[in-house]
């Protein structure tokens, strides 16, 4: 590299760097199951409806299964998208389908959701 374009260069790459939105998603996955930045297990909700951008888990619902909130910067990347709640708050969803925890989950790795009242499923890649 012609070193006359090294600082524009460096200086440049800093802007992009900058400037970019935050298109990564918090999700990672852990023995099979997709999971949050702590590890903690997260789910799906049967009487969601995938693709349609909605959550119909709200008011106590939402609740024991907080939503797995998404920042106003986050934006959408491959199987992962932010949707818009009925309260205004942002959701991460995976696949069309909004991610939850659940609030009787105390550690990482606890998957004691899955199965609850034959709708709430781990979500899984």
């Amino acid at each position: 590299m012609n070193t006359s374009f090294a600082p524009a260069f460096a200086a440049l790459s800093l802007l992009v760097a900058c400037t970019a939105p935050h298109a990564a998603s918090p999700i990672k996955t852990a023995n099979g199951v997709l999971t949050d930045p702590a590890g903690m297990t997260l789910y799906v909700f049967d009487k969601d409806v995938a693709g349609s951008g909605k959550s119909v888990c709200n008011g106590d619902c939402a609740v024991k299964w907080p939503p797995l909130a998404a920042s106003t910067s986050d934006m959408a990347s491959g199987n992962y998208a932010v949707i818009v709640r009925d309260d205004g708050a942002k959701q991460w969803s995976y696949k069309g389908k909004p991610l939850y925890l659940w609030i009787k989950d105390q550690k990482p790795g606890d998957a004691t959701g899955d199965g609850v009242a034959g709708v709430w499923h781990t979500a899984r890649p």
